[in-house]
This record gives C-alpha cells, structure tokens and sequence, in this order.
C-alpha cells in the first residue's frame, strides 16, 4: 500500500488534508492547521512527516470531495522531454527544427502552466479549446518541489493542450498551454520516498461508453534528469510555498485524433493513483471538432 496527502472539501465548506491509499482513497484527517504549502516551506521531508501526523478522526472524510493536491503552489512544466514528445511537435509544427534544438540542449524548455486556483482536481472538467481542432491530454508525472528546491514528492498530472494554436507559431505556446481547464492534477502528493522510480503511466479515454484511445510509456523514458530540471526551473526564480512541475508527456495521440467534449480522460500512473476528468469545451467560437 502507498499512501498519499490528499486535499479535501468537506460537507460544511471547508478543505482539510487527509491521509489515505492512493488507490482507494482518503481515510484519516490531518490537524486542521496543517497545509500545503506549510509542508513544502518545511524542505524534502515534509510531505513525510504529514504521513505520520494523521489523527485518526475520520470525520465525513469518507463523504468528502477530493480537491486538487494544491493550495497556493504554482504550476510548471517541461517541454520536449520525452523522444515521443519532440516527434509529435514536429508533426504539428511549422517550425519543426526548434523541437530537434531544444531536445539535445544542455537548457531544458520550461514554462508556466497554472497559479493554484486554476487547477482542476479528480472529476472536474477538464477543457479544449473551441478555437482549436486538434486537442490532447498530455499524461505527466509531476514533482512536487519543496522551498528549497529538493523533491518532496510525486503526483499525477495532465497537461492540456491545443496542437493546433502551438503547430502554427511556438510563439503561441501560452494559449496553447494556458486556458481553463487546462491543468489536472490528482488524486494526492506522494512522499517521494513511498515511491521508487521508474513507474509506468498509462493514459486511456473514453468515448460514447467505448474506449477510444489507450496507451503506456515509463517514466525511464524522461532524457532529462528530474533534479536538473528542478535546478533550471529554480535558478533565477523563488518558489517561497514549493511548486508542481510537470515533466513532460510520453504519450501524444498520433493525428488525427483529437479530444472531444464529452470524453472522459484517465490516467494512472504506478503507486500515484489515477486522476479522471470529463472533457468540456471552453472559449466562445463554437465547438472542437477532429481535423
């Protein structure tokens, strides 16, 4: 059994952390005190420690909403990490070589994906944008990074994104990358030391009761190093509550599929649990459709 912090709402309105099994979810509340960001101010062994301070009081945790695993960390990703990743922007883009650049470089591609408030958890929606035909979810690992730059922990993350906006001009990237709906993350924080890796991902959605697309890859696959990434993301930047940053995705749907409002997107990976999210579409220019 792993266990992981879990965020959650309770009947009366308020979110409290909970301990439980990644797989079957929260069982034991933490103090009432205790937060995120508090733990990640700690250093590595933060999240750890919350491991062992879970009260017993079970409360209406087992009614209780899973929240996404964050309260005011922001989110970051890594681009171009996987050989799949930079195949599949080539694809896409009009400017094939800058993937080729960066995939061999010694400075990796980070960006900014999400403030806290803006990240979806278990069962909420997750959004394509209506200005773009072709849309995936991008199964990630995250690391979740402490204050002083260590790796606190682990957790399931998707990285939305519109092939379309980014395949026209990597200049688009932000809107490519940064829209409602956007950015999943679920179902909790895994000590890193509950975990050992490499661990398998696995993405599957589902469409009009039938699976429409499945597949796997292994985080063995990442060609960066996961404290150097860290290291790059932190080098001119503070990150005072800790942070999630997103690795980078292995599995990329090959064109021309694409995500649709009404699918339901699933991914799991090794010991983190599994993050579910229904797709809607977001923005004002009618609906996605396949290319």
């Amino acid at each position: 059994m792993v266990e992981g912090i879990f965020r959650v709402g309770l009947p009366d309105g308020s979110a409290r952390l909970a301990v439980g099994d990644t797989a079957t979810g929260p069982s034991r509340l933490l103090p009432v005190e205790r937060t995120i960001a508090g733990a990640l101010r700690s250093g590595r062994h933060g999240l750890a420690r919350l491991l062992g301070e879970a009260t017993g009081e079970t409360g209406d945790v087992d009614g209780a909403r899973i929240l996404a695993p964050v309260d005011i960390q922001e989110i970051w990703a890594a681009g171009v990490t996987y050989r799949r990743s930079r195949d599949a922007r080539k694809d896409e883009s009009t400017t094939a070589d800058v993937y080729d650049r960066v995939y061999v470089a010694e400075r990796p591609e980070l960006f900014f994906k999400a403030p806290a408030w803006r990240v979806r958890g278990p069962r909420e929606t997750i959004g394509v944008r209506a200005d773009s035909a072709w849309n995936v979810p991008e199964p990630e690992l995250g690391v979740v990074v402490a204050a002083d730059g260590s790796v606190a922990g682990f957790v399931v993350g998707n990285d939305v994104s519109s092939r379309t906006i980014e395949g026209e001009n990597p200049l688009y990237l932000p809107q490519a990358k940064v829209y409602d709906g956007s950015c999943a993350l679920g179902p909790c924080l895994v000590p890193a030391d509950q975990v050992a890796l490499p661990l398998g991902i696995h993405l599957s959605i589902e469409r009009d009761g039938s699976r429409a697309f499945s597949g796997t890859t292994s985080t063995a696959e990442i060609t960066r190093d996961l404290e150097d990434l860290v290291e790059h993301l932190m080098r001119a930047l503070a990150l005072p509550d800790g942070a999630i940053l997103l690795t980078g995705t292995g599995i990329v749907p090959a064109a021309p599929f694409t995500l649709l409002p009404g699918d339901t997107v699933r991914i799991e990976i090794d010991g983190l649990g599994a993050l579910v999210n229904p797709v809607v579409a977001v923005g004002g220019r009618g609906p996605a459709s396949a290319t």
